[in-house]
């Protein structure tokens, strides 16, 4: 089993080969300089509940109920996080960071290597921008626009992941309309 270590709200892979397996193989985390790999904590719960690591903070091995407790202490919003990444993940889609795209995701089409370098094709290409949010969220149509547009941007399409309370994820893809 890989061990992952808990540092401040991310997960780290510090061994170099284990690193390349999950991230050169899977396309989870983020490789760092010294070849330790970065995980999110929907990835790193993720990958706990398909039994490919362990994650361990204070070199404490946490179970799956522990890490969920504790990834949900430190980021209020993670429960609907996780509950959308899972759903993508066991869909097939290639799921990374949104974060510079101002939402929880980007989603790549299966079968796509997300870490091509240089011109990529149509297809190659993030195929949603997704935001995860619970059922009772309001947002205003001014937030709804600006995430709109930012997925836009990067020829994406933004999708709105919405959890009810019994965990089920229902999509809904938003867009604008020019007059």
């Amino acid at each position: 089993m890989i061990e992952a270590s808990l540092v401040d709200s991310q997960v780290k892979i510090w061994d170099e080969d284990d690193a390349d397996q999950i991230h050169d193989e899977k396309y989870y985390g983020k490789k760092m300089e010294k070849g330790e790999l970065l995980l999110s904590m929907s990835e790193a719960l993720h990958l706990v509940d398909r039994d490919e690591i362990v994650v361990k903070e204070d070199d404490q091995e946490m179970n799956r109920e522990e890490a969920f407790e504790k990834f949900c202490s430190l980021d209020e919003e993670f429960a609907q996080k996780f509950q959308v990444y899972s759903d993508l993940r066991q869909r097939g889609y290639i799921v990374k960071s949104g974060f510079k795209f101002g939402a929880h995701f980007r989603v790549y089409p299966r079968g796509v290597n997300p870490y091509v370098d240089g011109p990529k094709d149509n297809k190659q290409h993030t195929q949603w921008v997704v935001h995860a949010v619970s059922e009772n969220k309001t947002m205003s149509f001014q937030e709804m626009s600006r995430a709109v547009r930012l997925a836009n941007n990067i020829r994406a399409t933004m999708l709105w992941g919405v959890v009810d309370s019994e965990n089920g994820v229902t999509y809904y893809e938003v867009d604008h309309v020019n007059p």
